[in-house]
């Protein structure tokens, strides 16, 4: 299983921080962004990863990252993203690193607080398909919201005006490799892009899309500036209960 990381974009909701770099090297709390996406797939046993970036910075991923030795990386391998195609065409610049295999993608400004390790242990054990991560929120108008059935997931709605549940689908999926044909078959939404909402709908239709709920918190550090803010915020307090620091 390989590990792919969504860090493309232009950052347009945290400018003017963001015209001069890339969001996903933006500083939460005393690392860079993109450090904990890394992390957290290595932590979950990815050692293989690819990286989607784009805009006009996308060297300085190479410089702050390198081969990816010091996260304890097999290999850390990049490609480039041209404009804002969406997440699903970004995934499917992926293809050929996959090569066959199943894939675990995780949005360059997500961070969670606790291993997902158990999530994807039990993809692997899973025979074909899919998996999303859900969690529930306090605003799910403003995310991709799963309806479900018991233990299915009969619908994802974007940004529905008025949700059939809070549950938000996070920004960690896991496809097996025929993910990459659907993304060859989509067309652009509205907004001119290929969705990854699409995507995980035409796993539901098949009946292959599983899910489970995430523990413990998640941010989306790259949503606002006032995200931003928050998620090094509760970052900090994680890391110092773990130092046993006061705050």
């Amino acid at each position: 299983m390989k590990g792919i990381i969504l860090a493309g974009g232009l950052g347009t909701r945290l400018s003017p921080l963001t015209k001069i770099t890339n969001k996903h090297l933006l500083p939460v709390y005393n690392k860079p962004m993109i450090y904990y996406p890394i992390e957290t797939l290595v932590e979950a046993g990815l050692d293989d990863i690819l990286l989607v970036t784009g805009g006009q910075n996308a060297g300085d991923f190479l410089r702050l990252l390198g081969n990816g030795k010091a996260f304890g990386l097999k290999e850390l391998r990049y490609t480039y993203q041209e404009g804002e195609g969406g997440i699903a065409q970004a995934l499917g610049l992926a293809e050929h690193f996959a090569d066959e295999d199943r894939v675990v993608v995780m949005l360059g400004d997500n961070i969670v607080e606790r291993s997902i390790r158990p999530h994807v242990e039990a993809f692997d054990r899973q025979p074909t398909g899919a998996k999303i991560l859900l969690k529930e929120v306090e605003n799910p108008e403003e995310f991709g919201v799963a309806e479900v059935e018991g233990d299915r997931v009969v619908r994802i709605e974007e940004k529905p005006a008025r949700p059939k549940t809070n549950y938000a689908v996070i920004g960690i999926y896991m496809y097996d490799a025929r993910v990459f044909d659907i993304v060859k078959r989509l067309t652009p939404s509205a907004r001119g892009e290929l969705e990854i909402t699409d995507v995980n709908n035409a796993y539901i239709e098949r009946g292959e899309m599983t899910f489970d709920f995430l523990d413990g918190w998640w941010a989306d550090a790259g949503e606002s500036c006032d995200a931003l803010l928050e998620t090094s915020r509760i970052v900090a307090e994680r890391d110092r209960a773990r130092r046993h620091v006061p705050s």
